[in-house]
Parts: C-alpha cells; structure tokens; sequence
C-alpha cells in the first residue's frame, strides 16, 4: 500500500497525486488518498477515486492562508502553520498511515508527513520541489529573481541576489522552525532547512536533463555526504514531466477561440488576486490578442464583455495550449511543463524562489519572458505579449524544447520509482517520546 496526500489547495499538486495514483493502481499496487481538504477536492471526487478526509480539515478561506504562506515562507517572521493546527495533523496522518499498512507516503505540500511519516517508520518520497533541488544551489543554477522575495532587497545588484537564489535555501532555517518545534515534542528527525523542505527520502525530480541541465548519472549518484542542510537519507531521482492532465470536456464557449484564426493567450494566474488577472488581461488585450482565461476559483465574468475575452472554469490545459499562441501563468511547474510540452512560448509572472527557477528554464531555453509580479503593469504585459507573439524566434525555442519530453510518461516514471523505492525500504517506527493528540 502507497498512501498520497495531496494538498487540496493547489490544483497541480491534486492533479499530479491523481496521476501518480492511477499509474500505481495500473502497475497493481494498492493506494490510499487522504487529504486535509481545499478547493482542488472536487477533482478527486471527479476522478472516481476513493479519499479520505482529515482532521483538521482546512476549508478554502484556510486553504488561500496556507497558500499565502507558502509565498512567504522564507520571510522573517513567517510561520506556516500553528502548533496545534500541526500536531492534530500529525495525529491524524500517523493514524491512517498504519490504518491502511503503507509502505511508503508521498506528498506534496502537505508538509506535516515530515513529522507523521517518521512516527509512523513510513519512508517519505516527495514531488513538491520539481527542480528545486539540492545540486540547483551547488552548482549555482537558480536565477537572479525577477523580484526580491522581500522588497527591502530589490536594491541589491544582481550578482548579489544570485547568491543569495543559490545559497540562502540550504542555510534558511526559521521557515521549518513550526515543524521542528513540533518535532522536539516527538522525539522525531528534524527538517533542518528550507531547502531540505523540498526534499524527502526519495525526492522525484519532474524534470528532464536537457532543461535542467544536471545530467541524469549524476543527480542519482548525489548524496547529502553530511551536508547538515539535509536529511541524511536523501536521494534525488528523475522522473519527468508531471503536470494536469484533467479529463474534463473543453468548455464550448472556448471552442471558437482556438480556431487558430488570430493570436489567442490562454491566461491560467490560480495563485494571483482577481485584481492582478485583469490588469494581465488588460495588457494582453491591448497586444492585439483575443484571451481564454482560465479563472478555477475567481468570479471573473465580468471580463467577457466584448466577443475578445473567454472566461471559463477548470481547463484541460493540455489540450489548450498546443492550440493558442500564448500562455500566461505565474510559474509553478505545472503549468510551465504544460507550456513546454505543448510548444508554446509564455510569460510568467514568479512569485517565489522555486517559480522563479521554472521560468528560468523556459528564459534559458528562449521560448520565455518573466515579469516580477510587483512590477507588473498593464503596459510590460502589452509589451511581452507582442514581443513573444510577434517573434518566432520564442515558438521555434518552445517546439525544440518541446522536442526533449516528448515520449516521456512522468506519471509511470514516479510510479516506477516509488515502487522500486519501497522495494528497497525496510521501514521501522520510531516511537514518539510524547502522545500525538489530536485536536
């Protein structure tokens, strides 16, 4: 038995649990899914899959808090999650990990597996952290940021903001203090920086070596080697793209907008403000191109007032963008891989160290161009829209980059991984030096 705990509150995350479960269940290994909720539960439910619900359960409005701390998470004074909020989830994860047997747990940012699965002697792979990985800052491939992850610093040259991109993770470790407060309760291993938090004993890195530029042999031979900024039992494996594939019908009022008649965007900012995804759309309307705005938890029908703008809900993304000129989206991988996959150039908008390396890949590669979100106007996105639009220099670089994950199945390569992982695990519970209560 492999348990999955997607959090809810992020549709990539929800959507790469799914596939990884369904790959599982295909190779006939038996998966739990249980989640603390958010949102992105409906797609579970439409998945057909049976889940399970966790004390304590984060509505949306928490859900949008958590999130929001996530953004934040290296800032002074951050802190992601209350004690008590964290040891109710622990109580409640350990419970259903030796309810249902599991072998192995796998997690997105449902970071409190941190803590459950070594209660529960449970080995911990993790997908979270795509390509923000231990050798990205060894060997200095994070990118001077479009943005200081806190405003007092955007003074600061660029060189110096590119140190602080590949040496501050690894060093960071008031952002995992909630958790290892917590831990110090337990009598359990800590997580002993930010970077670490990317990682767990199996880290399957969603990425390709022609765009991340590590090459394959060598981010399998990786090993921590006492490197006190990680777990000691970490190890880092390749797995390939893994992004939404939603199997929900194309919305009909979109329909007409991919006739490939003029240039069309496909606008998709979950992570942004209902303010911000008009002001996008704003700019990219006064670039000359029609819009498809892909608005998952915003009310933003208002936009679609002249025949030029589409709003709808969920998207099959993947079948969306191979068919529009543009995308638009603020950087989590998910939709960045989509875009890459797709051969579609797009802009991006990063909001903290792990968007910003993703839309580096695709800035490197040349099929990309990225805007700080606190300096995004109306006016940069006109500009970027048409510049990428009207340059075929950024579709030729999306079509060879789309060229390097054609062929490769990141869902059965996680799948394949996990099980060859928990093969080779021999797990054995480390008992608690205090009671995990719940509530």
């Amino acid at each position: 038995m492999i348990a999955l705990f997607p959090h809810c509150g992020f549709l990539s995350e929800t959507s790469r649990m799914l596939a990884i479960a369904q790959a599982l269940r295909a190779r006939g290994e038996a998966v739990a899914i249980a989640t603390h909720g958010g949102p992105y539960t409906r797609v579970l439910d439409a998945s057909g899959l049976p889940w399970t619900l966790l004390p304590p359960v984060m509505d949306d409005a928490r859900c949008q808090q958590y999130l929001n701390g996530i953004v934040a998470i290296g800032k002074p004074g951050s802190r992601l999650q209350p004690a008590d909020e964290l040891r109710a989830s622990v109580a409640s994860e350990v419970e259903f990990l030796r309810r249902c047997g599991a072998r192995l747990a796998v997690i997105g940012f449902t970071l409190s597996l941190y803590l459950s699965s070594r209660v529960a002697g449970v080995p911990l792979a993790t997908s979270h952290g795509g390509s923000f990985i231990p050798m990205v800052f060894e060997r200095g491939l994070a990118p001077t940021p479009t943005q200081s992850p806190v405003p007092q610093l955007d003074w600061l040259p660029g060189f110096a903001k590119r140190w602080m991109a590949n040496h501050g993770a690894p060093r960071l470790k008031h952002p995992v203090a909630f958790l290892n407060e917590v831990a110090d309760e337990l009598g359990v291993e800590h997580v002993p920086t930010l970077a670490a938090l990317m990682c767990g004993d199996l880290t399957m890195v969603t990425d390709v070596p022609e765009v991340l530029g590590i090459p394959a042999d060598e981010l399998s031979a990786w090993r921590p080697h006492g490197n006190p900024a990680y777990r000691p039992g970490t190890r880092l494996r390749y797995t390939g793209p893994l992004f939404a594939k939603l199997n929900i019908p194309l919305p009909p009022e979109v329909q007409p907008f991919l006739d490939g008649r003029r240039p069309t965007a496909v606008v998709v900012l979950n992570s942004s403000r209902p303010a911000f995804i008009r002001r996008v759309v704003a700019g990219v309307r006064a670039a000359g191109l029609r819009v498809i705005v892909g608005a998952t938890i915003h009310e933003l029908g208002d936009l679609a007032v002249d025949g030029e703008v589409v709003v709808a809900g969920l998207l099959p993304s993947h079948e969306v963008m191979p068919r529009v000129d543009l995308a638009v989206i603020m950087g989590g991988q998910g939709s960045v891989q989509t875009a890459m996959c797709s051969g579609t150039p797009f802009v991006a908008f990063p909001l903290h160290p792990e968007q910003e390396l993703n839309v580096a890949l695709g800035t490197r590669q040349g099929m990309a161009l990225a805007i700080g979100p606190r300096r995004m106007t109306e006016a940069k996105v006109t500009a970027a829209a048409r510049r990428v639009v009207g340059d075929s220099s950024f579709r030729a670089a999306a079509r060879r980059v789309q060229h390097f994950y054609e062929g490769i199945d990141g869902a059965n390569r996680a799948a394949d991984t996990l099980l060859a992982h928990a093969a080779a695990t021999a797990p054995h519970a480390t008992e608690p030096r205090l009671a995990v209560a719940a509530g």
